[in-house]
């Protein structure tokens, strides 16, 4: 079945997550996240870093903490560079809606990052952009519900629950890191 036919038949977005697996908590987590925050989102990022490191995932925190305010853009930079480095498999950036870390952390060669708003964005950015990095807004999504999102995002596999599309998407996602001429 063509991509175009799949999506636009009744079956749609609804069909696509429904096939795909729930999270499910991993026992051992070897993968190093980092993540940072502007002043406006430390609520949700302390609450998504007490949930990671009570899952076993080792946290770097590079963005504004209690003591010390840092704006999104110096946030974003500094995890985008810990992703480049390898110092970092994967990163969570914080903001009021997400877009602003999500913004400056594509400015940096090797960053594919994306703005989530919901369990099933957070399943695909993985699954069709293999992203390494999201964005969420402490304006838009609740704690518990980022606790959700971010287990489904780590816990995904680059075209997982999407077999039928698999070289497709890896092709594309190639194409489109090979036009990456950030920093």
């Amino acid at each position: 079945m063509k991509r175009r036919t799949f999506i636009q038949s009744s079956l749609g977005a609804a069909a696509l997550a429904a096939g795909l697996p729930l999270a499910g908590a991993v026992e051992e987590h070897k993968m190093n996240i980092v993540i940072a925050a502007d002043p406006f989102a430390l609520d949700l990022k302390d609450a998504i870093k007490e949930h990671l490191e009570k899952k076993g995932y080792t946290v770097t925190d590079v963005g504004a903490t209690r003591e010390s305010e840092t704006p999104f853009y110096d946030g974003a930079s500094a995890a985008a560079k810990l992703i480049q480095s390898g110092e970092a498999t994967r990163g969570i950036l914080f903001c009021g809606t997400g877009a602003g870390m999500c913004i400056v952390a594509n400015k940096f060669k090797g960053v594919n990052a994306v703005v989530v708003e919901s369990v099933f964005s957070a399943r695909m950015a993985r699954a069709i952009n293999d992203s390494n990095v999201i964005t969420l807004g402490a304006m838009i999504v609740a704690p518990w519900m980022a606790k959700e999102m971010v287990d489904v995002w780590l816990d995904t596999k680059h075209t997982e629950g999407l077999p039928e599309f698999a070289e497709f998407l890896k092709g594309a996602c190639a194409k489109v890191n090979a036009l990456d001429t950030g920093m």
